[in-house]
């Protein structure tokens, strides 16, 4: 008998939360497969996604999320979707008065947009679509999944997205379920006036319409759950929706005890149009974010390329084989999706998989809630080497780099880790060595990839309580997926040993193998309290006043800044000082 499926629903709270979580939802779309005679993968698409029947007993299956955002936010996305036609009625008009009629250009859709409405409505795009405005031929049959993802593909190299991409919806690729998009009208999305920027505004919100709004939407799909293991939360850090986060998390803490709420607290590298006084704001809000979210969530981990969360950071998280454009959401999302796409996968394996409750309680040991983040993206293995190959190449050194800001200790000493090798497809996990022939490692020598793995990663980290796993099925690159590796890595995302002569493009990647890592270790220590040290710093009544004009109050952001205080010291070591990290040494 298969086990069941326990499933899992998502939030997405913020603008930049679904730009991560519009890549993610691309990379879990691109694993479908209707093919009966395909077999399954590693993964169990069913956990995220809901199966469901448009009027016409198409069968569906969309996300079970909700997604929060502000109004002006969609552009050519209908907020119910177009997957059940639900269309409502315009009411009649009674006024008998005179009337001025004002029309405004609907938004373009960029090129992408484009093909995937030809694609859907039955229309095969022909090689001439590629290369003009010739309109396409149509066929009678119903275009299949495979057939959209091949025709995508053929014209990957021509979607250039970097320039048109304004929204996160510019570059969605499913369908959605019409309860899953939340506009909040309070606030608007473009424009000066009326921005959902401090904390205290998005604790304000979950009240009233909003509140019943989305208690109503999250009735819903837990209601069709049967094995309900808990929620995934992609939310802002750095705007008011930090605030509305933590009221959310407060309410599934309270609403649905015993279930997991993992939280992923997600900054851009930068903000459009900042000023000194916003990248304040942004400070703060990051600073209540991570008290309140640590304190509703089984854990709390920060996801950012960003090089701090203050207002003077060091340079972006930069990767050896990446090209990506830190400044562009859109670039800076996919990574932080590739890396989303590992830490997530234990709770969501066909086989063998760990439950929300059990990641989280290997990791935030003793109270501490708050784990760091590292990704190499993409894990440098070789095309037709093993993995003892590859990781005897980084002996140096580990190969990932922060995804939360946070550098890793320089002693190796760590509380819990939760380690993820995921899409070494097609490559040989452990050493081919004839009889007889003396390993060129001790890593050679071993005898399965999780021996491999864990040998490597406890040469860093000698003391410290591992778990790893791994998974052979890559994530899955489509269309729009943007090109932003360099001409190293092939086209399944292995490194080449002959990259592409020079003037010539650089393959299409379609796959790529990535390694995470999420701790809890002392390197919070330092972390949690520059947060700390940086609000602590601020009179806040005298430079941001207006801050707290909606909330919290004085005495409550006092108390905040005091929990934050006595959370950087549950990071302590042994010895009773918190543990410097490497940066902070080469400071000295």
């Amino acid at each position: 008998m298969s086990n069941p499926v326990r499933e899992v629903v998502t939030l997405q709270l913020g603008h930049y939360s679904n730009f991560v979580g519009t890549h993610w939802w691309n990379l879990q779309d691109a694993s479908l497969s209707y093919d009966p005679e395909t077999p399954p993968g590693d993964i169990e698409s069913d956990v995220v996604f809901r199966e469901g029947q448009t009027q016409g007993g198409h069968v569906t299956h969309t996300p079970r999320l909700i997604a929060m955002d502000l109004k002006g936010s969609l552009r050519t996305l209908r907020q119910e979707g177009s997957l059940y036609d639900t269309e409502e009625e315009t009411p009649a008009v009674t006024w008998d008065g005179s009337l001025m009629r004002h029309e405004e250009s609907p938004p373009v859709k960029n090129t992408f947009l484009k093909d995937l409405d030809k694609l859907e409505r039955g229309e095969i795009l022909t090689e001439a679509d590629f290369y003009s405005n010739t309109q396409p031929q149509c066929s009678a049959a119903a275009v299949s999944v495979d057939t959209v993802n091949s025709q995508l593909a053929r014209r990957q190299r021509g979607y250039r997205l970097e320039g048109s991409v304004k929204v996160w919806s510019d570059f969605l690729r499913i369908h959605l379920h019409p309860r899953t998009i939340s506009v909040i009208h309070q606030y608007n999305h473009d424009g000066e006036a009326h921005r959902l920027e401090a904390f205290g505004q998005g604790e304000a919100l979950l009240q009233g319409s909003v509140l019943e709004d989305l208690e109503d939407r999250l009735h819903f799909f837990v209601e069709e759950c049967d094995y309900l293991q808990g929620f995934q939360v992609f939310c802002d850090l750095a705007d008011g929706f930090a605030g509305l986060g933590s009221k959310v998390t407060e309410m599934l803490q309270d609403s649905y005890g015993g279930r997991g709420i993992l939280t992923f607290g997600l900054a851009p590298v930068s903000h459009p149009d900042s000023t000194p006084m916003k990248d304040l704001y942004h400070q703060l809000n990051c600073t209540l974010g991570t008290v309140h979210l640590a304190s509703n969530s089984s854990f709390f981990c920060p996801l950012t390329l960003r090089g701090g969360l203050g207002r003077r950071p060091s340079s972006p998280t930069m990767f050896p084989h990446l090209t990506y454009d830190p400044s562009l959401w859109y670039h800076s999302s996919s990574v932080l999706a590739l890396a989303l796409d590992a830490f997530t996968s234990p709770y969501r394996l066909r086989n063998n998989s760990v439950p929300m409750w059990q990641v989280a309680d290997a990791l935030a040991v003793s109270g501490r809630k708050v784990v760091a983040a590292y990704g190499a993206v993409p894990f440098p293995m070789m095309h037709g080497s093993s993995l003892p190959d590859a990781l005897s190449a980084c002996e140096d050194g580990l190969p990932w780099k922060p995804l939360s800001a946070c550098s890793e200790p320089a002693d190796g000493r760590c509380y819990g880790q939760w380690a993820m090798l995921k899409g070494f497809e097609g490559q040989k996990l452990i050493s081919s060595l004839a009889p007889g022939v003396k390993p060129p490692t001790p890593l050679h020598s071993l005898h399965s990839g999780e021996d491999v793995l864990a040998s490597y990663i406890s040469s860093f980290y000698p003391t410290c309580p591992l778990t790893l796993q791994l998974v052979s099925t890559p994530s899955k690159l489509t269309p729009p997926f943007p090109q932003i590796f360099s001409q190293a890595v092939g086209a399944q995302g292995f490194l080449q040993s002959q990259p592409p002569l020079t003037g010539s493009p650089a393959p299409l990647v379609s796959s790529v193998p990535v390694m995470t890592s999420l701790q809890s270790g002392p390197a919070l220590g330092p972390w949690l309290s520059e947060l700390h040290r940086g609000a602590s710093a601020l009179d806040i009544r005298r430079v941001a006043p207006s801050f707290l004009s909606q909330g919290p109050e004085l005495a409550d952001y006092k108390e905040a800044l005091e929990q934050l205080c006595l959370l950087s010291r549950c990071y302590r070591d042994d010895s009773g000082g918190v543990v410097r990290s490497s940066s902070e040494e080469d400071d000295d």
